[in-house]
């Protein structure tokens, strides 16, 4: 049995990967890996490129060290007249940034391409996907909703790792169309919210004319009784007041008013206290003055204004790691070869499987009994947070599995898990189970033999799975009955704290 080493009992810090004694690893002793990431927002795009050094460490592999190689400018995400990404415009901006790098596109080892906020859109995410194609094996491709963005700015930011030792940090993540609050405590996001509050929801020129208006920019010049459109100039107290505004609904959303009418996710609990704030995405530049530069937005106004909402909050403002590149810097990506005596897949077809997402449920599994409703309650929370809710991509759930694997321990998690992912099931997609401790085949086993579900079973053990883990099953080894596995880990700015 592997034995779980954590980041903080590893003398050199970083990512543990670990697998057990029995389990072939790579043979080398250290690894060095160039990896990517690209991020594609509303509002800007921009890569960063890292040195990935992997060291073996007895029977696993550790991230020891994180190196950026090269950071791109940033650019202002473009678009076309009907509302859609400029594709071209953005393969242009990256071909010449991998040129800038003195990297060759067929050199990086691995990386991952973040969509967020309009570049979701499945017109914009199909054009964008398209202009990576020679590395979507290689590649991680992540299309993060409201949720994932918050719980990602908060890794990338540092909120995670500053939250430790029982610190609660609140993180706000400003972009250009909505903002992303996420609480972090005790090294974990327990909570999060979005605002329709962000610099681009008025653009102006040269002129202070307006040449971009979003819909709840035209709300929020009515809000504050100034009714503004295109092509209208826009005054300095005006922008003022939109950035106060915006900062003042933002003030309510951390202090949990449910009843906002700008929200775009469930409120955050009320009553909550913060040991301090940290502020990520493009405004925390102008919070931080780190930048003076202006881009035509209420990037400054609305930086001032949340300056001084954090003062009157009471909030101490902490330091920041990432700012507006506060998303991954690339991602490890480290091949275990999965013992087969303790692997369940059925049908054989099922794999191979490529840049599955994981969830880690919060399941209770330590008790002489397992609650299916609480199984399945937990699975939909974690799907939930991580934007998986729709079922339309397969994950892969993993489990810290303790205690007895008797008929109705079984029973009762089998069925808990059916019925959590129901709706990615419910697509055709298979179940996929990785479970820490020999008890994939079990699990397989039961499915199956009690008829719980039709779907593929691909249920394999020994490989503990973290959050922002993307996993790679090749298929069955004939000769060794193996599974070959690749676990693809996101890396953030924040996780080098």
């Amino acid at each position: 049995m592997s034995q779980t080493v954590s980041i903080e009992d590893s003398p050199v810090g970083g990512r543990i990967f670990f697998s057990g004694a029995s389990r072939s690893l790579m043979e080398e002793d250290e690894i060095q890996l160039t990896s990517v990431g690209i991020d594609i927002g509303s509002s800007t795009a921009h890569m960063m490129m890292s040195r990935i050094t992997l060291e073996r460490l007895d029977t696993r592999y550790i991230v020891a060290d994180r190196e950026v190689l090269f950071a791109s400018d940033v650019m202002l995400t473009p678009y076309l007249p009907g509302g859609d990404i400029d594709a071209a415009s953005l393969g242009a901006f990256f071909a010449t940034a991998f040129a800038a790098s003195g990297v060759a596109r067929d050199e990086v080892d691995t990386g991952a391409l973040i969509l967020t906020g309009v570049a979701v859109r499945r017109g914009n995410a199909r054009a964008i996907a398209n202009l990576f194609a020679d590395e979507a094996g290689r590649f991680v491709s992540v299309s993060a909703g409201d949720r994932l963005e918050a719980l990602m700015a908060a890794h990338g930011s540092g909120a995670v790792a500053a939250s430790g030792r029982g610190h609660t940090v609140l993180n706000i993540d400003i972009g250009g169309g909505t903002t992303k609050l996420a609480v972090c405590r005790g090294g974990q996001v327990i909570a999060t919210t979005a605002v329709e509050a962000g610099a681009r929801l008025v653009v102006t020129d040269d002129d202070d004319r307006i040449v971009r208006l979003e819909d709840f920019g035209v709300l929020t010049g009515q809000e504050i009784g100034h009714p503004i459109a295109l092509g209208d100039v826009l005054p300095r107290k005006v922008r003022a007041r939109l950035g106060l505004i915006m900062a003042a609904r933002i003030a309510r959303a951390v202090r949990g008013q449910e009843s906002d009418d700008w929200l775009r996710l469930p409120s955050l609990p009320r009553d909550l206290s913060f040991d301090g704030v940290i502020f990520s995405g493009g405004v925390s530049d102008y919070i931080y003055g780190t930048t003076q530069d202006r881009f035509g937005d209420l990037g400054p106004e609305l930086a001032n204004a949340l300056r001084d909402m954090a003062g009157g909050m009471g909030l101490p403002i902490l330091p920041q790691v990432g700012g507006i590149r506060a998303t991954v810097i690339g991602a490890s990506q480290h091949t275990i070869q999965v013992s087969g005596s303790t692997v369940f897949i059925d049908p054989a077809e099922a794999l191979p499987l490529r840049n599955v997402a994981s969830i880690r449920p919060d399941l209770a599994l330590a008790g002489d009994t397992i609650d299916p409703v609480a199984v399945a309650k937990a699975v939909r929370t974690a799907l939930i947070s991580r934007d998986l809710a729709d079922g339309v991509s397969p994950v892969a759930l993993a489990l810290d599995w303790s205690g007895s694997a008797t008929f109705h321990r079984l029973d009762g998690l089998c069925r808990g898990l059916v019925a959590g992912l129901a709706d990615v099931l419910a697509q055709g997609h298979p179940m996929v189970l990785v479970a820490n401790g020999d008890i994939g085949g079990l699990l397989g086993l039961h499915l199956r033999e009690n008829d719980l579900l039709d779907n593929g079973i691909v249920a394999i053990d020994g490989i503990e799975l973290s959050e922002f883990d993307f996993i790679d099953i090749g298929e069955v080894i004939r000769a060794t009955g193996a599974v070959p596995v690749v676990i693809k880990s996101l890396l953030f700015p924040g996780d080098a704290r």
